[in-house]
């Protein structure tokens, strides 16, 4: 029997093919890994042109209030997430969590103020489980819909002059806005962010003309599809958690380096503090700090150190302190890159700890997390 044949499609697919992309499994999906230049040019083609990614795995679901007024929408996600979304400006958008009971993150996610309702973009394997909870918790406050729209991500320095072609208006979007347009003479949803450390930009458009729009993309000659294995290493230089891997529900977002995502007006003290699940851990945590990290680290060598490598305080392996969650090779920062959970007496930069790799200890630096230098445009 052919497994491939109970994995869902995008709908760029039959384009993946055509471009020589080589599938795997991924979410419940059939997507492209890489396609014939390989993961290390795609990379860099990323940082230094523009690379064009295929999202439409994830979910993307409107929440509107009952009440048809956006302050109600926004008020009763607060009650999910531990972010101040009812002081998010219209066409703006902000990085956000659902935390459970334990204060542990269910998933991360992308909260944008549109109009009189929140339009959220949640990570693929989790979205059935997303909108149940939402459906459970504030379903008889909002009415909760999950679109059936494709999304891709052009990134990369040269990504808004290739937008640019299409909707000249793009350029003068900042990092983090949203906005409605036509590319193509197809209506579309840009948002100016995304996961590679790169300027760049997020754009849900109808399933149906999905094709219409990359390929167009695709037609600049700055532009390259790009695959899930580049897509990984980018988002690890860059810093940024991996749902599943580096955040989960073991995980707080203090523990996680995520205190800047929790505003002010939700933390003690702030005009709507707590009332979130899993506030009373979260909230001492931001006060008082969290007993471990997630940090970032530097390998010495040029042997990777992959995820679920075991850290060690001492050479021998006597100690064990922690656990790697994602790691590889960074071709930006030509070298071994990983990030990892250590108790805060080890997660200052320059402590020296150990990962184990095969059966030996190899010598692995705390280092600043990003890796590189982002270049979102403030």
């Amino acid at each position: 029997m052919d497994d491939t044949a109970a994995l869902k499609k995008t709908p760029l697919h039959a384009l993946h093919l055509s471009l020589g992309a080589r599938m795997v499994p991924f979410a419940g999906y059939e997507m492209p890994v890489q396609y014939p230049a390989g993961v290390l040019k795609e990379h860099l083609q990323t940082r230094a042109g523009a690379g064009l990614f295929d999202v439409s795995h994830m979910g993307q679901v409107v929440v509107r209030a009952k009440s048809g007024r956006y302050e109600d929408a926004a008020l009763a996600l607060e009650s999910l997430v531990p972010v101040d979304i009812l002081g998010l400006a219209e066409g703006r958008q902000r990085y956000g969590f659902f935390t459970d009971e334990n204060g542990g993150i269910l998933d991360d996610l992308m909260i944008t103020h549109l109009d009189d309702h929140l339009f959220v973009v949640v990570n693929a394997a989790c979205k059935e489980a997303d909108v149940a909870h939402l459906q459970k918790h504030i379903g008889d406050r909002c009415d909760i819909t999950l679109l059936d729209r494709a999304l891709v991500a052009l990134q990369g320095p040269r990504a808004v002059d290739v937008l640019a072609e299409l909707w000249a208006d793009v350029a003068a979007m900042k990092f983090m806005d949203v906005r409605h347009c036509r590319l193509h003479d197809i209506s579309c949803l840009v948002s100016r962010s995304g996961y590679s450390g790169e300027d760049g930009f997020e754009i849900s458009v109808p399933a149906n003309k999905a094709e219409d729009v990359a390929g167009r993309l695709l037609e600049h000659p700055d532009t390259q599809p790009i695959g899930l294995g580049a897509r990984d290493s980018l988002r690890l230089e860059a810093g940024l958690c991996l749902y599943g891997n580096d955040i989960d529900t073991t995980t707080t977002p203090v523990e996680a380096a995520l205190e800047w995502a929790m505003q002010k007006a939700r933390r003690t003290g702030g005009a709507r503090a707590g009332d979130f699940p899993g506030a009373a851990r979260i909230l001492a945590e931001l006060d008082n700090g969290a007993t471990r990290r997630r940090v970032g680290l530097k390998p010495e060598g040029k042997a990777p150190v992959r995820g679920h490598s075991k850290l060690y305080a001492d050479a021998e392996g006597k100690t064990e302190i922690g656990e790697v969650t994602s790691g590889g090779f960074g071709p930006s920062v030509e070298g071994p890159i990983a990030m990892g959970y250590v108790p805060v007496s080890h997660a200052s930069v320059g402590t020296q700890i150990y990962a184990e790799v095969r059966g030996k200890y190899l010598p692995a630096t705390v280092a600043a997390l990003p890796f590189i230098t982002p270049t979102y445009k403030r």
